[in-house]
């Protein structure tokens, strides 16, 4: 490949759209082109990173049992409907209708095309397990698409989907992909995480993100100081206190006017928020359910959401308070009714003697404790974490950390089985349910990840494992340079070695600008200079390192230095 014919229109200037680092070099790098919000052109060096990624992400899966296959990107409405996601995915689906009028979608995800496939086969349980993937683009309406390739409306993702007769059989399943992910991602050369996280809208049980870290990352994780623990923010459980004991107090109202707010409600009672208690209202499927935490803590609508699904979730709009009878502002959990769930956070149990609401107006209670003076049903992790939690395994103080996600493998169980019909025969001749895992990979995602994590001011600087081209071979000079880098040039890729001439009509600085710009992990340059004096200059971009070497030798030197390049 030479540069006077390669496609790799770099800027010099950053693009005014371009929030952030990946987002920046790699649209100034050639590597990518906006086409409209959340849609990118991939460039001929975007299209080769990408293309290493994805030898890697095969040969790993193909190593753990996985078989490669392609499904449709545009879908049928009627598996989605069965499974509920229709409705649940809302205006995050690219709807469309075909010329009879039927319903589709540009798919996000297939474990509604993939599940009717493998039921079609007629497996028995001899079949079992299969493991089906594809590496192919999906489609999500993004509202707020941004920061480059982070989250588009369009991307590349490769997504796999296991199938077995039994729990057992799903986590041997899940094992696999686990080590192979993690196998993925080292040779991939990223800085990430494996956390404990919530499944979201895939849903299911068991699962785990793989989280690349970047100061930039929208994706928060929480580890221990102790290194111990990790989680999603969502899916972290801090260690909850200590019982808090007996009651102390008996319960008592108290005038609180103009204090519909747990701030306002502290500040005229001259006490910190922890000593009250929270009284959140949901709808859940028509019925009312009210949440309980500390009030210097909110209510994680995600965990509500996991803990209720598939019943819809949402807050208590102005019309439930009026059509429900209660006080906005002023609720409290004694003397709810049976028709009322109460669900309440663990850090419920360590504190007692509770200000809350009195469900009057203008009026809280002092005094309230669990068991005397209101009941609760279920106690369930419903808490958003806060920095300093702590840990549920050492107790150590919990901290969050930034990342992007670029992986996520999932325990799902019967969840679309079940809903679409999909069996196998078992032993004694009984159609049973598979029990399904999904695995699913950003493709496009690990391009700008590994960008926010291999960058400096000159711009980027690939690990070895994802680089467009291994070595830039720079004729600086016109003549005898542009001669002995056609060699060098010629040897390297006999050789083996992945490199690109920088043959242009250019002069030497933009070269080297260039050169550091893309990132290409070995540069070679041929100059006058060097030429009189039978040298060539190497630059390794990882690190900056500088070394001059025998002409004759160029290309041992070359290759001799890639080995060391990260």
């Amino acid at each position: 490949m030479r540069a006077s014919q390669l496609f790799a229109p770099t800027l010099r200037e950053d693009p005014a759209e371009a929030d952030i680092a990946s987002h920046r070099l790699l649209l100034r790098a050639g590597f990518i082109r906006q086409l409209m919000a959340g849609v990118y052109t991939t460039l001929p060096l975007g299209l080769r990173t990408i293309r290493r990624i994805e030898a890697i992400v095969r040969e790993e899966m193909d190593a753990a049992g996985a078989q490669e296959l392609r499904m449709p990107i545009v879908l049928p409405a009627e598996p989605w409907r069965a499974t509920g996601r229709w409705e649940l995915y809302g205006e995050l689906l690219f709807r469309l209708r075909d010329r009879h009028g039927r319903d589709l979608l540009l798919g996000p995800t297939e474990e509604e095309v993939v599940t009717p496939l493998v039921a079609s086969a007629s497996c028995s349980y001899r079949d079992l397990p299969v493991n089906l993937y594809q590496i192919e683009w999906k489609y999500r309406d993004e509202y707020r698409p941004r920061f480059g390739l982070l989250r588009g409306r369009e991307f590349l993702m490769k997504d796999a989907y296991s199938f077995d007769r039994d729990q057992a059989g799903l986590e041997r399943s899940y094992a696999a992909m686990y080590e192979a992910y993690r196998r993925v991602f080292e040779r991939c050369r990223l800085d990430h995480v494996i956390v404990e996280a919530d499944p979201g809208q895939i849903g299911g049980g068991i699962n785990h993100e793989f989280m690349a870290r970047a100061e930039v990352g929208e994706d928060l994780f929480v580890e221990c100081e102790h290194g111990d623990y990790l989680a999603d923010t969502e899916a972290a459980r801090p260690m909850p206190p200590e019982p808090a004991g007996e009651p102390t107090e008996p319960l008592q109202v108290l005038d609180t006017p103009d204090t519909p707010t747990i701030e306002s409600l502290a500040r005229f009672l001259g006490v910190e928020a922890a000593r009250t208690l929270k009284c959140v209202l949901f709808d859940v499927g028509g019925r009312t359910v009210a949440v309980l935490v500390p009030g210097d803590r909110e209510v994680s609508q995600t965990k509500l959401d996991k803990l209720m699904f598939p019943e819809i979730v949402r807050p208590f709009d102005e019309e439930d308070f009026d059509r429900r009878g209660f006080v906005k502002g002023y609720v409290g959990p004694q003397g709810f009714e049976d028709d009322v769930v109460v669900v309440a956070d663990h850090t419920v149990r360590g504190g007692r003697d509770w200000i809350t609401g009195a469900n009057e107006p203008d009026r809280h209670v002092r005094g309230a404790n669990v068991g005397r003076d209101f009941r609760v049903d279920r106690w369930e992790d419903v808490v958003a974490f806060r920095e300093g939690d702590r840990c549920p395994i050492d107790g150590g103080s919990l901290r969050v950390g930034r990342s992007i996600v670029v992986g996520h493998i999932y325990q799902l169980g019967t969840k679309y089985s079940e809903p679409l019909g999909a069996t196998f025969v078992d032993e004694d001749g009984t159609p049973r349910p598979f029990v399904m895992g999904c695995y699913g990979i950003g493709i496009s995602r690990i391009v700008a990840a590994a960008a926010e994590q291999y960058h400096d001011e000159l711009g980027l600087r690939w690990p070895r494992a994802l680089a467009p081209f291994d070595v830039v071979v720079i004729a600086a000079t016109a003549g005898d340079a542009t001669h002995e880098a056609e060699r060098i040039y010629e040897e390297l890729r006999s050789r083996g070695i992945d490199a690109v001439l920088d043959d242009r009509d250019e002069r030497a600085g933009v070269k080297f600008a260039d050169a550091d710009l893309i990132g290409y992990p070995v540069q070679v340059v041929v100059g006058a200079r060097g030429l009189a004096e039978q040298q060539v200059d190497l630059k390794l971009r990882a690190t900056g390192q500088r070394t001059r070497e025998r002409l004759d030798e160029a290309a041992q030197a070359a290759a001799d230095l890639l080995e060391a390049a990260p």
